[in-house]
């Protein structure tokens, strides 16, 4: 999802639910995730970087979407359930192990990440569910809001006195783009003025809001998808285009092909608006909005990725049915990212923002007030953990647990620029970055530094490298501290072979 897609933050897309949590909450005007799924997961679930918990790759380190965590790193519901509190998880996993090893007391697990209609892979509570046969009513949207509908007039029925943490995780609106007709109908034809059009329009409003001040940077012309997979491109026909061109130079096949993809990606965000309404009446019925924090993010920024994969893409098929397999691509994706940079996997601005709501009334008096501290996707779990009374364990099966990097949010609930990280770091896919102050230093594999002052230029439009070299340098220096100490911290526990020791 991109950082402008929500109508709060920007968008065309009627999102009226998130926009209502705005406005009776907080939003977060720069606050980053790592720009990819299960990095991100393994963060927020933490309170670590992915490298630290072996969940993300560096040079020397194993790690990625397979890596395994050190024994001294819980999950929020293990940290939680001595403070009393029942756990559930609704939707995407990508995290290592099982939700209920991992402290969950419920969980639906949607792990085929190929079909919204009829995934072949998925669980309850931990044991295997049947194939979904075509056909049918199911919507993994609807389907993971459901479960977790359940969970909480469960919970209400028979834990009301104890608390409960609800980790939430809408595969929406992740490639394939794949929805429900009605909903694609009502974006028929709002994307046909082309991308161009929608990054001003966006861009304007995010202005009038008083989220961002900078122009969109211009389109990268020769910034493609992420990976090439030109075997796929041909299965999708003349209509797709690898690159960002300017809207009027594409042939009226390519802009029929491509504002439909855009019409389904709106259709999908309208979707999980509307399954997340759901969830909010039921907090209500069962009398605990006032006292429940929600806290909505994105994983990653939107995806530039072209790919088919599942079963094939029929291009014979309505356009975002189950038998299609389309992506958004790098045109629409800068959209969905005004007013940034990159895309998903990428570690430059539009890359790594995401919106951030939060919405507590009984703990947030402010209302529709807007948070501009540079804040990080560590920061969830001291939150969630100050919040419920508790703090970070000191030890955990048996072994120290090394001092998390985030910090809580909670001060910033009550008044913005309470506090500051001294640094945010990022790696992911080779690409880099840090950003100290206003100051960010950002680089793609094996490319230079790039240096932007935010403050001035959030849309990473003016390289200042070669006018400030001495902060080039203080900052990869600051960069390859982490990066050794992250790499030293996630090696410590593996036995010598695996870490490369003879």
């Amino acid at each position: 999802m991109g950082y402008s897609d929500a109508g709060c933050y920007g968008g065309e897309i009627r999102t009226p639910n998130l926009d209502r949590l705005a406005r009776g909450g907080l939003r977060f005007t720069q606050f980053y995730n790592t720009a990819r799924c299960w990095p991100t997961r393994a963060v927020i679930t933490t309170g670590y970087y992915a490298q630290q918990v072996r969940r993300d790759a560096l040079p020397g380190l194993p790690g990625g979407g397979q890596g395994k965590r050190p024994a001294w790193a819980p999950l929020v519901p293990e940290m939680l359930k001595p403070l009393g509190y029942r756990a559930y998880h609704s939707g995407k996993w990508h995290i290592d192990g099982k939700p209920l090893a991992g402290g969950f007391d419920h969980s639906y697990s949607l792990e085929d990440h190929n079909h919204y209609f009829y995934p072949n892979r998925h669980t309850e509570d931990d044991q295997p569910l049947s194939p979904v046969e075509p056909g049918g009513d199911y919507y993994a949207t609807t389907a993971i809001a459901d479960h977790a509908i359940k969970c909480l007039q469960r919970h209400a029925r028979e834990h009301r006195e104890q608390p409960f943490y609800h980790y939430l995780c809408f595969t929406s609106p992740h490639f394939p783009l794949q929805a429900l007709q009605e909903d694609i109908d009502r974006y028929r034809d709002r994307y046909r003025c082309g991308w161009d059009v929608i990054r001003a329009e966006r861009s304007e409003r995010l202005k009038q809001l008083g989220i961002a001040q900078n122009d969109p940077p211009a389109l990268e012309r020769e910034v493609g998808p992420p990976y090439d997979f030109p075997k796929d491109r041909d299965k999708l026909g003349a209509g797709e285009i690898l690159h960002p061109l300017a809207w009027n130079e594409l042939t009226v096949e390519q802009r029929e092909f491509q504002a439909t993809k855009m019409a389904i990606h709106a259709a999908m965000v309208d979707r999980m608006d509307r399954e997340i309404g759901r969830v909010i009446d039921q907090l209500e019925q069962m009398g605990a909005l006032e006292n429940t924090l929600i806290l909505f993010a994105s994983d990653n920024g939107a995806s530039a990725e072209i790919m088919v994969r599942g079963d094939g893409h029929d291009p014979q098929a309505a356009p975002g049915s189950g038998a299609t397999f389309l992506c958004l691509g790098p045109g629409w994706s800068s959209a969905a990212n005004t007013p940034f940079r990159r895309h998903k996997t990428w570690v430059h601005e539009g890359g790594i923002s995401t919106p951030l709501i939060a919405h507590w009334p009984k703990g947030i008096r402010a209302r529709g007030e807007l948070r501009r501290t540079p804040t990080h996707l560590i920061d969830i779990v001291p939150t969630v953990l100050e919040l419920a009374g508790g703090e970070p364990p000191k030890t955990w099966q048996g072994q120290a647990v090394p001092p998390p990097p985030g910090r809580s949010l909670a001060p910033l609930f009550a008044a913005d620029g309470a506090w500051r990280h001294d640094d945010l770091w990022w790696c992911h896919d080779g690409h880099r970055a840090l950003r100290a102050g206003d100051w960010k230093i950002v680089a793609d594999r094996d490319a230079p530094w790039e240096l932007y002052d935010l403050g001035k230029d959030r849309g990473e439009s003016n390289n200042l490298a070669d006018k400030h070299p001495d902060k080039v340098r203080e900052l990869q220096s600051r960069w390859n501290r982490h990066a050794d100490d992250f790499r030293a911290l996630a090696l410590k526990d593996l036995p010598p072979k695996q870490r490369g020791v003879k």
